[in-house]
């Protein structure tokens, strides 16, 4: 997966588009991540013991990849990621419009 946590991101689709958020959990396997202030849902709980609270409870869900694009630090435009090899080996992630490494 080409985005990662602490990346700044901008949602591309769904009821949340045009909205910028930092990525807060990355789940590669599922193809999902969890963006701070984007999509969030209702999630009515009953209060069990001392520890959780009662009522209705608002939460950022999962929201896939495919829904997001990467802003790039440098030229701060929403951009597709790619790969390159460096002198010493590390791949690293660099961006499409500007050609600079992202890691």
């Amino acid at each position: 997966m080409k985005i990662r946590k602490d990346d700044t991101v901008l949602v591309i689709a769904g009821r949340d588009r045009g909205k910028k958020g930092k990525v807060r959990f990355a789940h590669p396997k599922d193809k999902k991540l969890v963006v701070e202030g984007i999509n969030f849902i209702k999630k009515h709980a009953r209060a069990t013991g001392r520890v959780k609270q009662a009522g209705i409870i608002e939460q950022e869900a999962p929201i896939t990849v495919s829904n997001v694009m990467l802003l790039c630090s440098r030229c701060n435009h929403p951009t597709r990621v790619g790969f390159r090899f460096l002198e010493d080996g590390r791949k690293v992630r660099i961006c499409r419009s500007c050609h600079e490494v992202i890691d």
